[in-house]
């Protein structure tokens, strides 16, 4: 029976004993890998680069969470929609920033997008160690709990849905769960260095 089998498999050209595995294949060599040397340079001067980026003129954004000490917020210009499904959108923080290990602490934040004549509430969340919510009117975001600021003309309510490394950056992705805005108002713009707003 098993000698039938044999010669009738080997009529249809097929194997009947185990083939031999393949030869490993030969590793590729390793790229040289090698740390930065303090002599050498930048291959862009911070100061050009910063001077230069500051041609796009960009939005103006306040970033808020709330965490177990209370409210927590900083002035962001790095801010874009990310992704229409799922809704998504994404800001950029420095690495050094005291603010966002407490957003992080918080898994949410609402991104409240500021109108022209909302500059003097920007500067108070760019300052570093203050209370910025001194003075600052808000109510709950109604997906998340994340301050919401009066008068802002549009806000997003989101959850952290993803961080990612970019630099001396993090770069933080959020799933939108609410959001808002007014019928009309003005956007507040940042453009090389100063805020400004559309002139028609």
């Amino acid at each position: 029976m098993a000698a039938t089998a044999v010669r009738y498999l080997r009529s249809l050209g097929a194997a009947t004993t185990a083939e031999q595995p393949p030869a490993p294949l030969e590793a590729l060599p390793r790229p040289d890998l090698r740390a930065v040397r303090g002599d050498e340079r930048l291959p862009v001067d911070p100061g050009e680069f910063r001077r230069v980026m500051g041609h796009f003129a960009s939005g103006v954004t306040v970033v808020t969470a709330r965490d177990a000490d209370g409210p927590a917020g900083f002035a962001c210009q790095s801010f874009a929609s990310l992704s229409l499904d799922p809704p998504l959108v994404a800001f950029m923080v420095a690495r050094t920033s005291t603010t966002w290990p407490r957003i992080a602490r918080a898994g949410a934040f609402c991104v409240n997008i500021l109108g022209a004549g909302q500059g003097t509430l920007c500067r108070g969340f760019a300052v570093s160690g203050a209370d910025k919510f001194a003075g600052v009117a808000y109510e709950d975001a109604p997906a998340t709990g994340s301050p919401l600021l009066d008068s802002v003309p549009a806000w997003v309510d989101c959850r952290v849905h993803a961080v990612h490394t970019g630099g001396d950056h993090l770069i933080v992705v959020g799933r939108v769960e609410a959001l808002g805005a007014a019928a009309e108002g003005e956007p507040l713009l940042f453009h090389r260095g100063v805020f400004g707003r559309f002139s028609g």
